[in-house]
Parts: C-alpha cells; sequence; structure tokens
C-alpha cells in the first residue's frame, strides 16, 4: 500500500512540473502577445496558428545554439547555477496543495520562505563566477533587492498566518468560505502583489536585468541552454507567486475552473505592469522596501495580533 502511495506522488509530481513547463511556455507567448497589443503591434503569430508553436520554437533555438563560456569564469558554478536556478522554482511547486495525493503538508508556507531564499544564491553565484563586472553588479542589485522584499513578504505573510491559525495552503481555501481576505485587507494583498513583482525580479524592479545600463545584468555572459534555464526559472516564479496569491487572498477553490480562471489573471497583472511602468531608481526601491513596506506590514502584524488576544480574552 505504501509503495502505491509513492508511486501515486512521484506521478503526481512529475505531471505536475510538466503541466508547470508547459504553462511557462504559454505564458511567454501570453507576454509577448500582450506587450505586441499594448505597444499596438501583434506579437508572434507565424509560427503555427496565430503563433500557439512560438514558445516550442523558441526553446528548440535556444537548446540547440552553442554555448559560450567565459576563459576567466569558474565554470563549474557558471555551468551549475541556472540548473539549480530552475530546480529550485520547481521545487517550489511541490507545495502546491493536492485535495488527492501530493506533498501538501502542515508547514507549507514555511517551507516556501526557505526554497524562494535560496534562489538569491544562483542569481549571486551566476553574477561572480560569470567574472564579468555587469554580471557582478548585476547579481549584487539582485541580491539586495531580494533579501529586502522577503522581509516585508514575510511579515505579510505573518498577518495571514495569524487570520487562518495555520501554516497549511490548503487551510486557506477552507477559511476563505465566506468571504476572500483580499475584502478583509486590501493593503496588505497590494503589498504582497508588489512585493512579489521585486521578488521575482519584474519591471519596474528588474534591476538584475537593467538592460539600459548593465547590458542585461547577472545573466549577460550566459546563451544558449544557460539562458533558457535563467529564463524558465524566472517565468515559473512569476506562475508560482501567482499561484500563492489566489491560495491567499483570492480564496484559492482548487475544485473549479475559477481557480485557474483568477491565476491567469494575476499573471495577466505581471505582465500588465510590465507594459505599463517604467524602471524604478535603485533608491526609490530600497525605500519603498524599508521605510514603506516593513512599518506598514509591521503595523497590520500588531493589529491582527492584538485582535486575537482580545478575542481570547473575551471567550475566557
Amino acid at each position: 500500500m505504501v509503495l502505491k502511495d509513492l508511486l501515486l506522488i512521484l506521478i503526481s509530481l512529475v505531471l505536475l512540473i510538466i503541466c508547470v513547463l508547459v504553462g511557462v511556455a504559454f505564458l511567454t507567448l501570453l507576454e509577448r502577445k500582450v506587450l505586441g497589443y499594448i505597444q499596438i503591434r501583434k506579437g508572434p503569430n507565424k509560427v503555427g496558428f496565430i503563433g500557439l508553436l512560438q514558445p516550442f520554437a523558441d526553446a528548440i533555438k535556444l537548446f540547440t545554439k552553442e554555448q559560450t563560456f567565459p576563459v576567466m569564469s569558474n565554470f563549474n558554478i557558471y555551468y551549475f547555477c541556472p540548473v539549480v536556478n530552475l530546480f529550485i522554482s520547481l521545487f517550489l511547486w511541490m507545495m502546491m496543495p493536492f485535495l488527492s495525493v501530493c506533498l501538501n503538508f502542515n508547514l507549507s508556507l514555511l517551507f516556501f520562505l526557505s526554497v524562494s531564499s535560496l534562489g538569491v544564491y544562483t542569481i549571486m553565484m551566476a553574477g561572480w563566477s560569470s567574472n564579468s563586472s555587469y554580471s557582478l553588479l548585476g547579481g549584487l542589485r539582485s541580491v539586495a533587492q531580494t533579501i529586502s522584499y522577503e522581509v516585508s513578504l514575510a511579515l505579510i505573510m505573518m498577518s495571514f498566518i495569524f487570520l487562518s491559525l495555520s501554516f497549511n495552503l490548503l487551510d486557506y481555501y477552507y477559511v476563505q468560505n465566506y468571504g476572500w481576505f483580499i475584502f478583509l485587507c486590501l493593503p496588505l494583498s497590494l503589498m504582497w502583489l508588489i512585493s512579489g513583482l521585486a521578488e521575482t525580479n519584474r519591471t519596474p524592479f528588474d534591476f538584475a536585468e537593467g538592460e539600459s545600463e548593465l547590458v542585461s545584468g547577472f545573466n549577460v555572459e550566459y546563451s544558449s541552454g544557460g539562458f533558457a534555464m535563467i529564463f524558465l526559472a524566472e517565468y515559473a516564479s512569476i506562475l508560482f507567486m501567482s499561484m500563492i496569491s489566489v491560495m491567499l487572498f483570492l480564496g484559492g477553490d482548487l475544485n473549479s475552473f475559477i481557480f485557474f480562471v483568477k491565476l491567469v489573471f494575476v499573471s495577466f497583472f505581471w505582465l500588465w505592469v510590465r507594459g505599463t511602468l517604467p524602471r524604478f531608481r535603485y533608491d526609490k526601491l530600497m525605500y519603498l522596501a524599508w521605510k514603506s513596506f516593513l512599518p506598514c506590514s509591521l503595523n497590520y502584524l500588531f493589529l491582527f495580533f492584538g485582535l486575537k488576544v482580545m478575542i481570547f480574552v473575551l471567550l475566557l
């Protein structure tokens, strides 16, 4: 019986990873289409029907190109950083709650905070091991940004944990049966989305890949498969942040088709922001994290903690 359960878990995980990778492929197509229409043009529309095969053509092109290595690079670290980066992004998906059999466990939100923190090291090491000034600068900026926003992200999540009294992501679905958290704490939900944008290095916080001043940042020396893996990891993180946002404050009903509609809408928000907003100034990015989000999320945390204590005293 145990062997059958383990086999079912393994099959579920493999199917999940395949579906995430296919979702990432079509998210890139959606982004190029959305950006195209924002800029009053068509976007990819030649390969396949209305460009549906374009992501697969791009994947084949990237993985069959010749891979170049900087002569002075630290080869082993340089080679494995994109692989580990993609692995961490896909490993995060293991905490996605299934109502059937999967790795849904009671401390899934702590697992999210622990594993997402590891992504910083791969970007830092990728920037350093390339032995290029541009990539090192991009890596350092990315690390500073990610660490800054992880603090506010964790505090915002703690407020949601106080409201639901659970670290299990599946419990947020049961708690929100009668009302979504986005109505109860709208500022926190918006702060979570903005921190998610910064955490995934997306516009207007894409300082790690500041093309205008850094020549594409930490991934400047990567080509073919290495670049494709960094690209896949970024879009897998966007999909994951969209999924966790839906679960935390949009009443993630895993049984229904509406869950996936909400997920696509939140992912579309990531792309919409990219086509609309210009890049922030770096000092304003840090100001937003430490002087706006941090005090605000702490105040909300104390508010919810005080409410819990007051309810506890009244019940006694």
